[in-house]
């Protein structure tokens, strides 16, 4: 029998959240391995389990998986999170890709230099409000049905109530004008997995704050 995943990051959001928000979504128990210094990433790289020498690394079914999306298509297709034909497959993945831009700003957001934050909050709320979230406001309720594609949870779903939870943090007044937004949320956050995910003490992690910030630059040397 397969252990369970395991994740090689540092203890932070960053590029594993969506990741650590799929498994929970498929009901998947999985490990962490926290990268805590410079030598951690260096001892990875060193043995060959990185492919590209970088993280996020995940281990599972005996493979040591590279690349963000590259791991997170492989979770979908294994727990049936991503569509039951070529067709859905394609709108799951253009649907992911346009959360993965928005999410690529929110997650840099803490990251940005005091005299930067008011431009790029400007900017994350102008691409919320104007670009994104009518976009998939406009596809809920072009269909009527409770998910993103094929009226069954794919992973697209999980992405996007994900990018919600991330952008309230910012601006909690961005989803008001989005009721099948807010309804989406809503219904995936009471799924028991995802339920149990957004309670304290689970492996979701916090916003990114400066003493995580700093931590993660010394283990990059940036």
């Amino acid at each position: 029998m397969a252990g369970k995943p395991k994740l090689h990051y540092f203890n932070a959001r960053g590029r594993m959240e969506p990741i650590r928000w799929l498994l929970a979504a498929a009901g998947v128990e999985f490990e962490e391995q926290f990268l805590e210094r410079p030598e951690d990433l260096e001892k990875l790289r060193n043995d060959g389990s990185l492919m590209f020498q970088q993280v996020p690394m995940v281990e599972i079914d005996g493979m040591k998986l590279a690349q963000t999306r590259a791991i997170l298509n492989y979770i979908a297709a294994k727990y049936n999170l991503y569509g039951k034909d070529i067709k859905e497959r394609a709108l799951i993945d253009m649907y992911s890709e346009g959360i993965a831009d928005l999410n690529e700003m929110t997650m840099r957001f803490p990251l940005c230099q005091p005299d930067q934050k008011d431009a790029k909050m400007t900017q994350i709320r102008e691409r919320t409000m104007n670009r994104y979230f009518p976009a998939f406001e406009k596809v809920l309720k072009s269909h009527g049905q409770h998910y993103l594609v094929g009226n069954r949870l794919s992973k697209a779903d999980i992405h996007l109530v994900e990018l919600i939870y991330q952008v309230e943090e910012i601006d909690p007044s961005l989803l008001t004008n989005f009721p099948l937004l807010k309804a989406l949320k809503t219904r995936i956050s009471n799924l028991p997995p995802v339920k149990k995910f957004l309670q304290p003490g689970s492996q979701r992690k916090p916003p990114t704050d400066p003493k995580v910030s700093k931590a993660t630059r010394e283990i990059f040397k940036v």
